[in-house]
């Protein structure tokens, strides 16, 4: 191939070469996966517990409810036979 032969070849497009979704690929998926996430946070968003429902550990005790009460339910649910 000499020089003449590559001076009339025509130029492709951008989207055209590989090399550019290489680079453009990668931060485009990072984005859209961040965009995805940030949807899913903002949907599926905890409710904010009141006042009556946030209770501290020394008031979880003196009701009789211990910390581990919620753990040791679905400890004895998932061993029960169905």
């Amino acid at each position: 191939m000499n020089a003449a032969d590559t001076a009339h070849k025509p130029s492709l497009p951008w989207w055209r070469y590989k090399i550019m979704w290489l680079v453009v690929g990668g931060p485009l998926v990072v984005v859209v996966a961040g965009i995805s996430t940030a949807v899913i946070a903002i949907k599926g968003a905890d409710p904010v517990l009141t006042q009556e429902e946030r209770l501290t550990p020394a008031e979880l005790r003196q009701s009789g409810v211990d910390a581990n009460t919620p753990a040791m339910q679905a400890r004895n649910h998932a061993a029960t036979a169905k």
